[in-house]
């Protein structure tokens, strides 16, 4: 019979006195692993948000900050307009008094240079959450005129007729006449007239008559239609309609 005594295994635990070394540094590793695990999924739920919002904005509805007043008081400035980029995705084109957020290369603007593309990039990202000034190619104005329409100012009362009728634009800025340009313009299938609603401080079609493309916008290059108002909260809800263009008959058509 073996009558000798087996090594007990020691337990190691009972040796280390309370907060040794080597104790207190094991029981640091799961709180530093855990801390940076909270740290990663916070950085990675960020990142995702973060491209969620710009997909959101790029493809579907997009903050645009107002630089100027040439859209008063329809828009003020500093205004933050929320653009629908779905509104002329589906077969649907602009209509006459939409106000309308476009890119004006080639139209109202020349051909830039290529700027920085990082530069680029951020500032596009901020532009494209309203935090920045939108790119200097992009405008906001209201489609006056559209595809085979006749747009003509002004008339014995100084209003702008279309296709022969007089329109009575209610938007205009107070004390602000329709032109102090006169013109007669046939407007291009596929292209759009602009006019500002603060006539006397808005740079549009009739600024670019002698230019290249006569001031007409392609249909194209509009970005999307000015819906709602979101910031500052006091202005808060939808930018205001207009049925000044009602009744008006685009020419070949029966029914307008």
């Amino acid at each position: 019979m073996d009558t000798e005594a087996k090594p007990q295994e020691r337990d190691r635990s009972s040796e280390l006195p309370e907060g040794s070394e080597e104790g207190s540094r094991f029981s640091r590793i799961p709180s530093r692993f855990a801390a940076s695990m909270s740290w990663r999924r916070t950085l990675a739920l960020g990142a995702v948000c973060a491209v969620g919002v710009l997909l959101f904005s790029n493809f579907v509805v997009q903050p645009f900050l107002i630089p100027s007043g040439s859209m008063e008081s329809t828009l003020q400035v500093g205004d933050r307009v929320l653009v629908n980029k779905m509104a002329y995705r589906f077969g649907s084109v602009p209509q006459r008094g939409d106000v309308v957020v476009f890119d004006g290369t080639g139209s109202f603007v020349q051909e830039t240079s290529p700027e920085n593309p990082v530069t680029g990039l951020l500032h596009g990202a901020a532009a494209s959450l309203g935090l920045a000034e939108p790119a200097e190619t992009d405008f906001v104005k209201r489609v006056v005129g559209v595809g085979g329409d006749r747009v003509v100012c002004c008339d014995k009362r100084g209003r702008v007729e279309v296709n022969g009728r007089p329109v009575n634009e209610d938007y205009l800025f107070a004390g602000d006449v329709p032109s102090r340009v006169p013109f007669d313009i046939v407007v291009p299938g596929g292209t759009l007239w602009m006019m500002g609603d603060h006539r006397s401080n808005s740079r549009d079609s009739r600024d670019h008559l002698g230019e290249p493309g006569g001031g007409m916008v392609p249909v194209d290059k509009v970005i999307g239609r000015a819906d709602w108002l979101g910031w500052p909260l006091s202005r808060l809800g939808s930018v205001p309609g207009t049925a000044a263009f009602d009744g008006i008959r685009t020419p070949g058509s029966a029914h307008g």
